[in-house]
Formats: structure tokens, sequence, C-alpha cells
């Protein structure tokens, strides 16, 4: 079989080398790169991000990977995006004002609510629950934890894309997707064997 050529995209705000690590440690071939010529021969896109919106879609748009990615997405090629770089694939974020994402999917990105006895960012170990099948969720189970560090969250505007849920004083969108697309908002490199599989089950889906 084949190996889909699989690329994490470098925009200089993420932790790049974690993420290769993880994908390397499931036995797939990672390869970081900041080439746009390099995105657009991949067959297989991983986005990453860690920080905030704004300042990720700059370094994006300025190292002039923001097309490449979208092609591929447009393309139907297998792209996956890693916390910040869920929000990205989204029209907006309200972070620190109004920046404009990716729109690869419809939806914004809002803060968490500040309530009593609810520490925002939110921090730490968190359920997973899913909203429907999903290859990206093969052989893991309702309720199954995985590491989360993030003070905002994407709301798709169709429901349909939502894939898993997390509650942290509300229900959010943890995983969400359409088609070749998928994302989630927590860190699979933090998350253990759960972060693992879910990494599997990508590179599977980008080998189909």
């Amino acid at each position: 079989m084949t190996t889909t050529k699989l690329v994490i995209v470098d925009y200089g705000v993420g932790n790049f080398r974690n993420v290769q690590k993880a994908f390397e440690a499931v036995g797939a071939a990672a390869e970081i790169t900041d080439s746009v010529a390099a995105v657009e021969q991949a067959g297989a896109v991983v986005l990453p991000g860690v920080g905030a919106f704004g300042d990720a879609m700059r370094h994006l748009r300025s190292r002039g990977l923001d097309q490449p990615v979208l092609a591929a997405a447009q393309a139907g090629k297998p792209v996956f995006g890693i916390c910040v770089g869920l929000q990205l694939l989204f029209d907006e974020s309200e972070e620190m004002g109004q920046h404009r994402g990716l729109g690869i999917l419809s939806g914004k990105v809002v803060r968490f609510s500040d309530r009593p006895g609810l520490a925002v960012p939110h921090m730490g170990w968190n359920q997973i629950e899913p909203a429907q099948e999903h290859p990206l969720l093969r052989h893991l189970s309702p309720g199954d934890f995985a590491y989360f560090a993030h003070s905002y969250y994407a709301v798709p505007a169709n429901p349909a894309d939502i894939i898993a849920c997390t509650d942290y004083g509300q229900p959010f969108p943890s995983v969400v997707g359409r088609e070749n697309v998928c994302a989630i908002q927590f860190h699979p490199e933090k998350s253990q064997q759960v972060g693992l599989q879910i990494l599997r089950n990508f590179v599977e889906l980008a080998n189909r």
C-alpha cells in the first residue's frame, strides 16, 4: 500500500516537534515544513497551533501557507487541525478582537463564560463524549479522557460538524469535522493512549 505523504504545517506558532514525535510513536512519518510547495504536494495536512488565534492567522498568511491549506481541504485531501489549528478552520474568532479564519468549516470561536468556580483557561484532563460515529474515534470509548489547554472553543454553524463534545460548565465541541476535514481541541501528544489512538486513526484515514 502506498503511504500518503503527511506534512505538519510550520507557521511559527505551535509545538510542531512534539506533534511530529507523537506521529512517529504510532509509526507515521510526518514532515514539518514551512514550504508552500511541500504543503501543496502533500497527501495529507496537519495544522497544529498554540497561543492566540489572531497571531496564528497572521503567521499563517504572512508565510503564504493559508492558501495551500485551503486548497488541500477543497481538493479532498485529509486535513487535521489540533488545538488552535481546530479553531483556525472556522470563519472567525472573537479572541482579542475579531479575526477572520480559514473558513473551511462554518462557525465562530468564542470564549468560555466566566462562572463562579470555573477557571478559564480550561486546563487539564477532561472527557470526550461522541456525538456521532466517526473514523477518528475508532477504538475509543465514551468518556475517555484527553488533555486540554484553551480559553476559547469553536461553535460550528452546522451541528452535523460536531463529532464529540466535552463538558466544562457547558458542553462544547471538542472534535469537529466534515468529509475530509477533522480536528480536535485537545492535545494528542499530551493525551497518552487516547491521543495516540486518534493519531493512528487519522493516519488510517489519510492512507485510504
